[in-house]
């Protein structure tokens, strides 16, 4: 699966905040044991190795690291499979967000 998701309240007319903040996200993640906050996300390639500045709350599946990154107010995530998607669900769930693709 190579889509990529967004976490977000902005469709929702009756928030007072409808953007997600930092100290939101971290308080939120905070209680949760299968996740840690980084603020650089590494890529290793083949060849090459790049590294993303930003805020990103890393998700521990199995052996994998699934990074949802907070940008603009909103909660990116491309889940690889359905697990995956169940997890992004429930933390859209927990912070009465919606999700929409891209």
């Amino acid at each position: 699966m190579n889509q990529r998701f967004r976490i977000t309240r902005s469709m929702q007319s009756d928030q007072p905040h409808p953007a997600l903040s930092l100290e939101e996200c971290r308080d939120y993640f905070a209680s949760q044991s299968d996740f840690a906050y980084s603020d650089t996300l590494t890529v290793n390639g083949p060849e090459s190795r790049m590294s993303i500045e930003g805020d990103f709350f890393m998700w521990q599946q199995g052996d994998k690291l699934i990074p949802f990154r907070l940008y603009a107010g909103d909660l990116y995530v491309a889940p690889p499979d359905e697990g995956a998607v169940n997890r992004m669900i429930a933390v859209a769930t927990d912070l009465h967000a919606d999700i929409v693709e891209g």
